[in-house]
């Protein structure tokens, strides 16, 4: 089976892994949330398409929720560079920027009422 046939009948993958474009992937999800928690997933399905070097299918597998492996996060905060501006100097250095709309006005005042 060619690549155009699995994607006329699977339609086209969900994700082409970025260093094997022979390797397709088909995800499909259910997440259930219960009021404030955060979404449980509580059924996935994966199913992996490889090809050859010819497009033709080698291997199809599929992988399921039990198949899972918890990944954990790290915890770490790229730098930026830049000075980090707080909510105060933000407040402070704003406040000489703004006018009070005075700058639409021709010179003299609004026109016909003399004031300056």
């Amino acid at each position: 089976m060619s690549r155009e046939e699995v994607a006329e009948i699977l339609g086209s993958p969900s994700s082409v892994t970025p260093f094997d474009s022979h390797l397709w992937l088909y995800i499909s999800e259910k997440t259930e949330t219960f009021a404030f928690m955060a979404p449980e997933v509580v059924e996935r399905n994966v199913i992996m398409v490889r090809f050859n070097d010819k497009g033709i299918v080698k291997e199809v597998k599929k992988l399921d929720l039990s198949s899972a492996q918890d990944i954990k996060h790290v915890e770490r905060i790229t730098p930026t560079s830049g000075n980090e501006i707080t909510f105060w100097d933000q407040l402070f250095n704003n406040m000489g920027r703004f006018n009070k709309g005075n700058e639409s006005l021709p010179p003299g005042g609004p026109v016909g009422t003399g004031v300056p």
